[in-house]
């Protein structure tokens, strides 16, 4: 439980080994505010309220600019994203590659709905996507997607389908050996952990989720690391993501 004082700029944490009061100005302050408003905003849906370049994107704003800073620093030729949905994540990357001067999304989905592939293939930046339709575990869209990478491509992959641990855990197995050394895998939706039993949630959330992914494969794959991307610039307080992608940045290290 936490108590926010604005005339005493304080913010109180109560937990089961006692209340500690923090100034507004500190970061642990702003931790706390900042995982209440998470837990608000997903009861709220307050990420389905957003578009980019037109079309929907369910995702939290700040995680949409901290991914950003890693796409302009890693610079990648190509992103791999299973979950297409209404296509704004796609089309928030090709923008982006647009600025860059080079790149283009393969977007991957086991159901592309006719109005959102139509909104897509309409949309001035679909030069830049390819869309593939089917699973993203199938072996054979596996291999199409294998297919359409260059050899000296600089690869990252971007994982945002069904969020289940074992689909996650299947799609890490199979596109995480596209990423490139010094490239990223990043893993969306490990809010799941702390969301279970807020609305719109499952009973086995608790565990059901991509951080339990995460925690599996990296244990078993010494390619790979769980690393938080630094703030590209930073002259605040705060080091620490408001994130629903918990954990989700793998960097690919050998």
């Amino acid at each position: 439980m936490i108590r926010i004082d604005t005339e005493k700029a304080i913010v109180e944490v109560e937990t089961a080994s006692g209340v500690q009061t923090f100034p507004m100005d500190s970061p642990e302050a702003f931790a706390a505010v900042s995982d209440a408003w998470l837990r608000c905003g997903w009861d709220n849906k307050y990420v389905y309220s957003f578009t980019w370049m037109g079309r929907p994107i369910i995702q939290m704003p700040e995680d949409l600019l901290r991914i950003q800073e890693v796409i302009y620093t890693v610079k990648p030729d190509v992103i791999v994203e299973t979950g297409v949905a209404h296509g704004g994540s796609a089309i928030f990357y090709a923008s982006l590659f647009r600025a860059i001067g080079k790149g283009r999304v393969i977007g991957i989905d086991i159901e592309i709905r006719p109005h959102n592939r139509k909104a897509i293939e309409e949309h001035e930046l679909f030069d830049a996507i390819t869309l593939i339709e089917g699973s993203s575990i199938d072996a054979s869209i596996v291999e199409r997607v294998k297919r359409e990478l260059g050899p000296d491509e600089k690869v990252l992959v971007i994982l945002d389908s069904k969020h289940t641990k074992d689909h996650v855990l299947a799609e890490l197995e199979a596109y995480a050996p596209m990423a490139s050394v010094g490239s990223y895998v990043v893993v969306q939706d490990g809010c799941m952990e702390w969301a279970a039993g807020a609305p719109r949630s499952e009973d086995d959330w608790s565990w059901n989720n991509p951080v339990q992914a995460i925690k599996e494969f990296t244990a078993g794959n010494s390619s790979f690391e769980v690393s938080e991307p630094p703030f590209a610039f930073n002259e605040g307080n705060v080091t620490r993501r408001i994130t629903y992608w918990p954990e989700g940045y793998l960097r690919r290290i050998r």
